[in-house]
């Protein structure tokens, strides 16, 4: 592997533009090398020095990339990551990973055969707000928690006319959304005894899931996943309670919002949460202490810089195609559950 890692990023849509392109142009020992859009003067005006294809068999031909990026239509993401393991070619693929676990699978062969790296996009491990309930988790702070309440609601009242919105394999809020969530529960949790979900089509015209509402069942813990498309006063991320305090929290992650807007990532103002969350903790005594807990800072640009130092020294990747795997199984049973409007069990859950 050389010095620097070539990136052929696939997809410039909301998630290559918004999301990968910059951060990949951010980060040192990477480079944009290659962009596959059929909208090349978008590309251009943004990163000059990237090569434009329209098709990504070149790029998976290409000696010089190292690296394929898939930030393209959900329904395509595995067979595009096979194609590329199949070329040689280490892969990262947008979430969701796959349209199921049996994909996920897969892939997972795919790059054990080949010996290549597979990774998935879960950038929302580096929000802010996540990072600081896992540290109050991890510190004890809370007790044993027995209930957390994970919300990522917007008011979007109008369908718009994309794919994500429309019905067909990937679409909805579940696996828009949904794997993000998921993710994060597994992360502090582990992979849920059951899971319960509801999902609904709540706006006029809507044809693909947006709103759902899912319970992970633990032996004592309840994680609830909630999202909704026709929420105004949208404010609350997370509320979790314990045996020892709570911790509740209102207001999304800087950093998308600063992407949109072109920011460039990093500096050291970057991912700073301008809504702290409020710690509520109750001593031996039953004295409840209140305060203002301020979060670390988010930060989405570790993920590259971390795939970059698994690329260029064997370092652990930052997302395991394992645990995309784990997060697929959730998506997958939250799909039955609701279906058969039944709780739905997972095996090898906590």
């Amino acid at each position: 592997m050389p010095a620097t890692v070539n990136v052929a990023l696939l997809g410039y849509g909301l998630a290559g533009r918004v999301f990968h392109a910059p951060l990949v142009s951010a980060t040192a020992g990477m480079r944009l090398h290659t962009v596959v859009s059929r909208n090349p003067d978008a590309v251009s005006a943004r990163h000059p020095q990237a090569r434009v294809l329209p098709h990504p068999e070149p790029a998976f031909a290409d000696p010089q990339v190292d690296l394929v990026v898939v930030a393209t239509p959900n329904h395509s993401h595995a067979p595009l990551a096979l194609a590329a393991l199949a070329a040689g070619k280490h892969v990262v693929v947008d979430k969701p990973f796959a349209l199921d676990a049996g994909q996920a699978q897969e892939m997972i062969a795919a790059a054990a055969r080949t010996g290549r790296m597979l990774s998935v996009f879960h950038n929302r491990r580096w929000d802010a707000d996540f990072l600081a309930l896992r540290a109050l988790v991890q510190s004890g702070a809370l007790g044993e928690v027995v209930e957390l309440h994970s919300h990522f609601d917007r008011f979007r009242p109008q369908v718009p006319d994309r794919w994500r919105d429309r019905e067909g394999p990937g679409s909805g809020l579940w696996y828009d959304l949904g794997p993000h969530l998921v993710d994060q529960a597994l992360q502090l949790f582990g992979q849920p005894l059951a899971v319960h979900a509801d999902l609904g089509r709540q706006r006029q015209g809507a044809s693909a899931v947006d709103w759902f509402h899912v319970c992970l069942r633990y032996r004592r813990l309840r994680v609830l996943l909630h999202a909704g498309s026709l929420v105004p006063a949208h404010g609350l991320r997370f509320a979790a309670h314990g045996t020892g305090g709570s911790w509740i929290k209102y207001g999304l992650d800087p950093q998308e919002d600063a992407l949109r807007a072109g920011a460039v990532p990093g500096g050291p103002d970057w991912g700073a949460d301008p809504w702290p969350g409020t710690l509520v903790q109750v001593d031996s005594t039953g004295t409840v202490r209140e305060a203002l807990a301020g979060s670390p800072h988010g930060d989405y640009p570790a993920y590259y810089a971390q795939l970059r130092d698994a690329l260029l020294d064997g370092a652990p990747a930052p997302v395991s195609a394992h645990d995309a795997l784990l997060t697929m199984q959730v998506i997958d049973a939250g799909l039955a559950s609701a279906g058969q409007r039944r709780e739905v069990g997972l095996p090898g859950g906590d």
